[in-house]
């Protein structure tokens, strides 16, 4: 939005964080932020508020806009088909209209009242013309070898995608790492590419691979060039599983967050897996590690076992074909765009 012109008053990445009791410690920035955004509103009082995700912290923002008499438009759910439901009738209350982009959300949200439309995900934007035969065939993977074609991995390619919260990394990188050390003992030659999230240092990252052996290199830039020449994934629960799962690579979700957070939300979260590739396609397509669960060995199995059986992969690549289908043709910015100017009209 920085790049597009948009003046940034709060920065978004200042108030992210993973899990519940996480939030704790940033109460005052997001505090702090949410009076200015309202301070903001007073002043400007703006034609239209656009709220994007971000439930708790947005709702309170729609509530202001409501007692301000302005159009309230979100964009991109909260996942209150998750947990704390609830929340559906404030959103009832506070937003005249949304755009979802996952394809069950439409349902879940009309059933309920709202005014919605779904417009697809806005990650096939992102991709724009490499969507169509962005699943790499030939040179674009390292000596050649193609998973696709049903070729002996040799040297795999390990893809790194650790998250892009400080969090996420902290908890999940040094996992991911040990893992790719135990496949070592597998596969020599085996390789790591991370693609550093926009959100995240170069220096914060690099301190927890300077001290292995591993051959990792961290890219910045586009994420779908770096995931083109992966044989595999390690995936951080969340929109980078969708990213995986559009260019067609095979992927093991993690997950794990601060143990009262995860023992809280196991409790109010009601949905049959943590990962979104999972949830569109309503089945286990890709193997999912949760809190405990997330060990160098187990990650480090889930992944040997996709290496090396080629019809478990060409099974989970075919089944990611479906979760890419379903993420609808394109567009969503568009749509978005369009619903924003006819509200704003």
């Amino acid at each position: 939005m920085a790049q597009a012109g948009v003046r940034i008053l709060v920065s978004s990445s200042d108030m992210a964080v993973v899990g519940l009791t996480e939030v704790l410690h940033r109460l005052r920035t997001i505090t702090k932020a949410a009076y200015t955004m309202k301070s903001a509103m007073k002043a400007l009082h703006p034609d239209l508020l656009i709220l994007i995700d971000y439930p708790d912290f947005n709702l309170y923002l729609a509530r202001i806009a409501k007692q301000l008499s302005i159009p309230v438009f979100y964009y991109i759910s909260p996942q209150v088909w998750a947990w704390r439901r609830g929340r559906v009738r404030k959103i009832a209350r506070r937003v005249d209209r949304m755009a979802v982009i996952l394809p069950f959300e439409e349902s879940f949200y009309r059933k309920r009242g709202l005014n919605v439309d779904y417009v697809g995900h806005p990650l096939l934007d992102e991709l724009g013309s490499k969507v169509q035969g962005c699943i790499p065939q030939g040179e674009s993977k390292a000596e050649g070898s193609n998973l696709q074609s049903g070729t002996p991995i040799q040297d795999p390619i390990v893809g790194l995608l650790p998250g892009s919260r400080r969090d996420e990394i902290r908890n999940l990188l040094p996992v991911m790492i040990q893992s790719v050390e135990i496949i070592k003992t597998q596969y020599p030659r085996v390789r790591c590419l991370l693609p550093l999230a926009k959100t995240i240092e170069r220096e914060y990252v690099e301190t927890f691979v300077r001290n292995t052996s591993l051959s990792i290199d961290i890219h910045q830039g586009d994420i779908y060039q770096t995931l083109g020449r992966c044989h595999i994934a390690m995936v951080a629960s969340g929109t980078a599983t969708l990213d995986t799962a559009i260019m067609e690579i095979p992927m093991v979700v993690v997950y794990k967050v601060a143990p009262f957070s995860y023992w809280l939300g196991k409790r109010l979260i009601r949905v049959p897996f943590i990962g979104l590739v999972n949830l569109i396609a309503g089945e286990r397509v890709v193997p999912e590690l949760i809190q405990g669960d997330v060990t160098p060995g187990k990650l480090a199995n889930e992944v040997l076992s996709l290496l090396m059986d080629e019809g478990a992969r060409n099974m989970m690549i075919a089944k990611l074909k479906g979760v890419r289908k379903g993420l609808g043709k394109g567009g969503a910015s568009e749509k978005a765009a369009k619903i924003a100017i006819e509200m704003i009209t």
